[in-house]
């Protein structure tokens, strides 16, 4: 088999769209990870904001990739049927130290040419968002910030790339990478695959694919954010992003409403040495909590349905990393902290630009689409079963699994036989929303593993918690691709 042109260790939000952005050429691209789908790590467990950038530092990196990744997301999303609202943002101080912070925020913000933002009064804050505490004391408007499906994202960008032949390997940790003259060996538990150009995109595992790599050391630590969902009656209490005023570690705790309908607490933001910790802790919980109810004290009355913890990739340095090494053939994208998400399709424009530069020769490819079709279901659409016609054109559409959130039979099987089919419980859940409800997955569980099983044609005393036994947990996911 001819090596790859660009191999891509990590199938997260960076990984995806620059294989998205490669497939707009005629190159042989490959994409492989440990996990056994797209979208997981830091990519399933985040905010689910796309950032103006108008807190980051001017001038650095990060600030310019977030800009454009904001703009273009606003073309991205209709064309890969991504769910993006734009509620805007307000940054609530509470106090006269955070009052004075707010105009420095947002001269910082207009040098990262972010020109509409505004500061506001107490009275003015109070009006638009009548439920926050009476401690207020003033607020900056930030009408640009935005909301996204963080699942989707990922996955249109992978599926969009799959269609244009972009192969992925899943469920394939790289074990080993050799170099030689004239490429890269990656071994896996299954195979080696080759390629004359290697990217790591690992994430909070990029210092290990570096170092595998022969690359200098790269240093990356786990940040733990925790996180707090509440049912969707307490969407009503907020009509913006509610942003405290940052510190220099961490945005801070946020409450934000999500595309699914429910309202977002958190992150936490706590520094730790486990690549793997994605514990809740007692104490993140308890600050959770305390600084929700401290901004909005209505929240105490209202019911949690879910918790959730995500690590993210913190650099040695303030700023992104991105290095392209011509002579060795290798790029190394580490540190992309929370703001990836927002920053991923021009972090990928970034890096397709020094691979240029570095002499990696990109023809157009004339048989790439940018889009993909639209899926049977998207958050802020009706679901299919409550479609008659569509339910009588494919009944299974009527046949609801996850009553909670009315997700069918049919969108359980669309999930199943996509360009990257989902083979895992969360995966299901990704892709539908099935489980995500009130009852958490106790009464639809049982029905999705009958499916699951049925799909991949195995026994259901096979099934384990990610998937179908040894093959969900090891085995890969291979698209069909080739060069073009």
């Amino acid at each position: 088999m001819e090596p790859f042109d660009v191999l891509i260790v990590g199938a997260g939000v960076v990984g995806c769209a620059l294989a998205r952005e490669l497939a707009r050429y005629r190159l042989r691209v490959g994409v492989v990870d440990r996990e056994a789908d797209v979208a997981e790590g830091t990519s399933k467990a985040n905010s689910a904001i796309v950032h103006t950038g108008f807190d980051a530092k001017p001038g650095s990196l990060e600030s310019r990739l977030v800009r454009r990744g904001h703009a273009l997301w606003t073309e991205l999303a209709p064309a890969l049927h991504v769910t993006l609202e734009r509620p805007g943002a307000l940054v609530v101080a509470v106090s006269d130290d955070q009052l004075a912070a707010l105009e420095a925020l947002r001269d910082n913000g207009r040098r990262n040419g972010v020109t509409d933002l505004r500061v506001l009064s107490r009275e003015e804050v109070l009006r638009r968002e009548p439920a926050l505490t009476c401690d207020v004391r003033g607020g900056l408007d930030v009408p640009g910030e935005s909301i996204i499906d963080p699942f989707a994202a990922v996955i249109a960008q992978a599926e969009n790339a799959a269609a244009a032949g972009v192969e992925f390997f899943l469920g394939e940790p790289v074990q080993e990478l050799r170099a030689q003259p004239d490429r890269y060996c990656a071994v896996t538990p299954r195979q080696t695959l080759e390629a004359r150009w290697l990217v790591d995109a690992a994430g909070l595992w990029s210092d290990e694919i570096a170092g595998l790599a022969g690359w200098r050391e790269v240093r990356v630590t786990p940040r733990k954010g925790e996180f707090v969902v509440f049912d969707k009656p307490a969407r009503r209490l907020v009509h913006h992003i509610l942003l405290p005023v940052p510190t220099k570690i961490s945005k801070g705790i946020l409450i934000a409403p999500t595309v699914f309908g429910n309202l977002l607490l958190g992150p936490t933001a706590v520094d730790g040495t486990d690549k793997t910790d994605l514990s809740l802790t007692a104490d993140g919980f308890s600050t959770l909590l305390r600084a929700g109810r401290r901004f909005l004290p209505a929240l105490q009355h209202e019911a949690i349905v879910a918790t959730y913890v995500g690590l993210r990739a913190v650099g040695a340095g303030s700023d992104y990393g991105i290095e392209v090494d011509g002579a060795r053939r290798l790029v190394v994208i580490s540190g992309i902290r929370s703001t990836g998400l927002t920053a991923s399709p021009a972090i990928a424009e970034e890096v397709v630009t020094r691979l240029r530069d570095a002499g990696l020769v990109l023809r157009p490819n004339p048989g790439y689409r940018p889009d993909r079709p639209a899926p049977a279901w998207r958050p802020g659409h009706p679901r299919p079963c409550a479609d008659p016609d569509r339910v009588a054109r494919a009944p299974a559409y009527g046949r609801v699994v996850c009553l909670c959130e009315s997700v069918s039979e049919g969108e359980i099987l669309d999930a199943m036989r996509s360009p990257l089919p989902a083979r895992t419980l969360d995966g299901i859940k990704k892709r539908t929303w099935a489980m995500a409800g009130r009852c958490q997955a106790y009464y639809c569980t049982a029905d999705l593993l009958v499916l699951l099983a049925r799909q991949r044609g195995v026994p259901l005393a096979s099934i384990t918690k990610r998937g179908v036994g040894s093959e969900l947990t090891t085995g890969p996911t291979r698209t069909a691709g080739g060069t073009r």
